[in-house]
């Protein structure tokens, strides 16, 4: 018959690191995971998975260069802010751009109208 001191500890608490000291561990240093999947079928390649992890804290991925999350706009507010104004940026340049042909435009036609009654020899165009 076995005694609950005889079985082994789940939890590896008999001197071994615990589970809150090896995150931190691996957040600290970070963890590079690679692998690839390659699928063929009489040595033709049908499929072929690249697989890359990091597990790393915040701090360690910029430390290494990785921050692609500070631009993606569903993920970061400053880049949805900053995709917004670059936005309503490009709208304002266009509806100035369509202002001033609209203007061009009706100037144009002012200028159209003004020919016609010059060259009328009574000031009518003999328009209806």
């Amino acid at each position: 018959m076995t005694t609950a001191a005889r079985l082994p500890d789940p939890y590896g608490s008999g001197g071994g690191a615990n589970l809150a000291d090896i995150l931190e561990r691996v957040l600290d240093k970070g963890v590079v995971i690679a692998g690839d999947i390659k699928i063929n079928l009489l040595d033709i390649e049908l499929l072929t998975i690249k697989l890359r992890l990091i597990v790393a804290s915040v701090d360690k991925a910029k430390e290494m260069g990785i921050d692609w999350w500070e631009d993606d706009p569903s993920l970061s507010s400053g880049a949805r802010r900053r995709e917004i104004a670059a936005e309503n940026e490009r709208l304002k340049r266009r509806i100035a751009d369509l202002e001033a042909g609209a203007e061009d435009s009706v100037r144009a036609r002012d200028q159209e109208s003004e020919r016609e009654l010059e060259a009328a020899p009574d000031g009518n165009t003999g328009k209806a």
